[in-house]
């Protein structure tokens, strides 16, 4: 998702300072900087105020979270960037009130973040328990 091998939470917070970043990023990866309409990809785009598309097939508003895991959310980008990596750079996993405390977040937050984290990633728990 990110395209980029990062060592530190330190890295990863100086690729990505602020929101706006996050989202060129996010535009640049996912569109290569021309928007495409997640409800027709044959429409013209037009570029709205506050970071926001409209398709003219639909004329539905979009943005670049559409149709991904930060979809209806008002988490910002950078704390689910940090929490992606949070939870794919620990072997064991981690838990919703340790990712709570880290991200500065309730834990009811964390804990939603790290479902839809989980099942973007297919990180299932696989540890079920036999003849028990």
């Amino acid at each position: 998702m990110i395209n980029k091998e990062f060592n530190s939470i330190i890295e990863l917070l100086q690729d990505f300072p602020d929101e706006d970043a996050c989202i060129k990023h996010l535009e640049k990866l996912y569109w290569n900087n021309k928007p495409v309409s997640p409800f027709d990809a044959t429409s013209k785009v037009y570029k709205c105020a506050n970071g926001k598309y409209r398709c003219k097939n639909t004329g539905k508003y979009f943005n670049v979270k559409t149709g991904t895991l930060f979809d209806n959310t008002k988490i910002e980008l950078q704390k689910w960037f940090l929490a992606i990596w949070l939870v794919t750079s620990h072997k064991k996993g981690i838990s919703s009130l340790q990712l709570s405390r880290d991200l500065n977040t309730t834990q009811k937050t964390a804990w939603f973040m790290l479902q839809r984290i989980r099942k973007c990633f297919g990180i299932e728990n696989d540890n079920d328990l036999d003849n028990i």
